[in-house]
């Protein structure tokens, strides 16, 4: 599985604004809502909302996955966004997360889903990654690092 499969460049949001949770998961959101499968704002909030109930998926180190299942999608979509200022999280080390790849994945997909959520951890594992991404200059730029990254696995 590539992730660069699972991320159009039009879903990379290099300056996220919002300054609260709820307010990146909105923006998030939004890079894939309407899409081809017909979801609505609404509906994708409410499932990354009530997954985020269940426990936070901010992961540390300044990463956060948010992810969820949907019964009309069809396939995996994922976008990425990153905050510089940082944005409390609940991350399990208390710190800022300020990269996001959020994930959404049809209902009966556990396997893929899975899959692309190890994957994703995986490729932020390295610290010079995640500090590439920060500096990045624009959507193109994190593209081109995501892309050479999943290259490597």
């Amino acid at each position: 599985m590539k992730i660069i499969d699972l991320l159009a460049p039009n879903c990379i949001l290099p300056n996220l604004q919002a300054t609260n949770k709820k307010g990146v998961l909105e923006e998030l959101a939004q890079s894939l809502t309407p899409g081809p499968d017909e979801l609505s704002l609404q509906t994708v909030m409410e499932v990354l909302l009530d997954r985020e109930r269940l426990g936070s998926t901010g992961i540390g180190d300044n990463i956060a996955i948010p992810h969820g299942k949907l019964p009309q999608l069809s396939r995996l979509m994922l976008c990425f966004g990153r905050s510089l200022k940082g944005v409390d999280f609940d991350s399990m080390d208390g710190k800022p997360s300020h990269l996001f790849f959020m994930l959404l994945a049809p209902v009966n997909s556990a396997g893929l889903h899975l899959k692309a959520l190890a994957k994703i951890s995986r490729m932020l594992m390295s610290q010079p990654f995640r500090d590439n991404l920060m500096k990045a200059n624009g959507a193109e730029e994190i593209y081109r690092l995501i892309a050479e990254r999943d290259a490597e696995f």
